[in-house]
């Protein structure tokens, strides 16, 4: 079994649909994809019709199940960091609406960070933006696209400095994030699991600590990504041995994002299967389609 457990969609900054990234993941030889787009949950349809679709036709030998999941922008100390959940139930009241609270405040900040670049000279709009989002949850990577485009940067890479939308960025506007130990109660409340994303990515900027990753699992949290593209060998080493520590489940994803991210393929980094089993055998909210 092939298992990738972190792949984002145009339903928030990934550059493919909800049902390419299904044709994707049977085109990579996956068995297993989960689709985690930012703060929402938009996608989850869309990928499951895909997959019944090409199952109905016989024209998927590899893809047999779409894990449901949500990658969720969280902050603690000022640091930010993004919680992954997986097989909850998206109608839950309480987890719905906070996820809606984080959706509309990207909205704004993103509004906002168009506004900051115009002032510092880039000939960009927001009705762009919002056409480069396509309907998805607005990120920065949106605004970064439409920096390149207006050939203000030449890579969505370059956008992220303190040019412009990196930390400390001039055009950086701090949108909500939700404490994380709120997000594994939340997600743990409505049926789900909770796996802490690429913890040890310190070239994306700070990075929590060991004692706050040990608050996490103390709160419920099931896993953390230990072979990530963000994460060398002395990463994945430190991530073993504390997720050994602390008695947390270790995952491999690629964080897929399409085109928007082209040195990453689809299952890149892949998930034990014994670990795949054991968040399902856990979870008890939305089962993978």
């Amino acid at each position: 079994m092939r298992i990738d457990l972190h792949a984002h969609t145009t339903a928030s900054d990934g550059t493919f649909e909800p049902a390419e990234l299904v044709a994707m993941a049977e085109a990579a030889g996956l068995n297993v994809v989960a689709i985690t787009d930012h703060d929402g949950t938009a996608g989850w349809s869309e990928a499951r019709r895909a997959l019944q679709y090409g199952r109905d036709a016989g024209v998927w030998s590899n893809i047999q199940t779409v894990v449901p999941g949500v990658e969720i922008s969280c902050k603690i100390h000022g640091i930010g960091l993004h919680m992954l959940g997986y097989m909850f139930d998206p109608e839950h009241p309480d987890l719905a609406a906070a996820l809606a609270e984080i959706r509309e405040s990207r909205t704004h900040r993103a509004e906002a960070m168009v506004e900051k670049a115009r002032e510092l000279g880039a000939p960009i709009t927001w009705e762009r933006v919002q056409v480069i989002a396509d309907g998805g949850v607005v990120g920065r990577p949106h605004v970064a696209t439409a920096l390149v485009e207006a050939g203000v940067v030449p890579s969505v890479d370059a956008a992220f400095t303190p040019d412009w939308l990196g930390e400390g960025g001039r055009a950086r506007v701090e949108k909500l994030d939700m404490d994380p130990i709120r997000a594994i109660t939340l997600v743990k409340a409505a049926g789900g699991v909770t796996v802490m994303a690429h913890s040890m990515a310190w070239r994306r900027g700070p990075v929590v600590s060991e004692a706050d990753i040990a608050a996490f699992a103390g709160a419920g949290m099931d896993g953390i990504e230990m072979n990530h593209p963000d994460h060398g060998p002395k990463e994945r080493d430190q991530v073993r041995a504390l997720a050994k520590e602390l008695g947390l489940l270790t995952t491999g994803s690629s964080d897929w994002h399409g085109s928007r991210k082209p040195n990453i393929r689809l299952g890149d980094e892949t998930t034990d299967p014994a670990v795949y089993e054991e968040l399902v055998a856990r979870s008890s909210g939305t089962q993978p389609f």
